[in-house]
């Protein structure tokens, strides 16, 4: 409890706001202002007056933390807290693809670098990717989608069209497999499983819903279920049980962890706020180019 007592002094003294994602550890989830999904938090972010956001997730996630909050302080707690799957592509692997197909438009999902999403035309996330391409493009037309090819997948799936497609992938969504479900559900009959499009499409179509994080969370509040069976990251089930006590989650795989996310803790996060630890950059012309594929998605309503 002193950790925590700590972190909310300082928190108070710097003016802080301190974001946590779904899929960190859950004392951290714990100690929120905001918890939730990536974008999510950046967009409740910037609507604050802090002056210091702590993102306690992975570092693409601070990156559009601070493309959206230029002027605030952005810490993550652990530099190296990074992203597998956006780690996959640079900026200069996705100018070579457009340089392949110079008449297609680029979407990228929110889980790229700074450098990638200001190549880009536009962003998605996986709660909106079908929306987002159904509104910015027309049926003929080129698109890459970078960088996840399971999502890709998905949302070509459901709408119908072909997309230029990067072969990136979560691991920790990949180590799902189809007969962990089959598992699972020998188990739970009366449980409803939930994966995330992040997810391969075997798992998928053995799946009751396809949701992103937030997504999730919304359809376990207002379903009538009692049991769900979980697919994606482990440590979701801590906020779905503290908001859902009277309904059972069960974890598709153990498998299912994300190591980059666990490198955040609490004793990081109090050094983060005491030493600005560290603190996220970027060049402005990043950031001005970075923004516009992030603006482009946000005024698809």
């Amino acid at each position: 409890m002193d950790i925590i007592k700590e972190i909310q002094k300082l928190k108070k003294e710097r003016n802080a706001v301190i974001l946590v994602h779904n899929y960190q550890r859950p004392e951290v989830q714990d100690i929120a202002d905001f918890l939730g999904d990536s974008l999510g938090l950046s967009i409740e972010a910037s609507k604050t007056k802090a002056d210091v956001i702590v993102f306690c997730g992975v570092y693409f996630m601070a990156e559009t933390a601070k493309i959206i909050s230029p002027d605030k302080t952005v810490l993550i707690p652990d530099k190296n807290a990074g992203c597998p799957m956006a780690d996959m592509i640079t900026a200069n692997d996705l100018r070579e693809l457009k340089a392949k197909h110079p008449k297609a438009k680029v979407m990228c999902y929110v889980n790229t670098s700074a450098e990638v999403k200001a190549e880009c035309d536009i962003c998605c996330t996986s709660a909106n990717s079908v929306k987002v391409t159904q509104a910015a493009f027309k049926k003929d037309e080129e698109v890459i989608f970078v960088p996840d090819k399971y999502l890709a997948d998905y949302t070509a799936r459901q709408t119908k069209r072909d997309f230029i497609v990067w072969p990136g992938y979560c691991p920790t969504h990949a180590k799902i497999l189809p007969e962990d479900i089959d598992r699972a559900k020998k188990i739970h009959p009366e449980a409803l499983v939930l994966a995330h499009p992040e997810c391969s499409r075997p798992v998928l179509e053995k799946s009751d819903a396809v949701l992103s994080t937030e997504g999730l969370c919304r359809f376990v509040k207002t379903s009538e279920a009692k049991e769900f069976i979980v697919g994606t990251e482990l440590d979701i089930l801590h906020r779905l049980k503290k908001e859902n006590p009277d309904k059972q989650f069960y974890p598709v795989s153990d498998l299912a962890v994300c190591p980059n996310m666990k490198r955040i803790t609490l004793e990081k996060v109090l050094l983060s706020l005491k030493e600005n630890k560290y603190e996220v950059t970027l060049p402005k012309d990043i950031i001005a180019r970075a923004s516009r594929s992030i603006k482009a998605m946000l005024a698809i309503k």
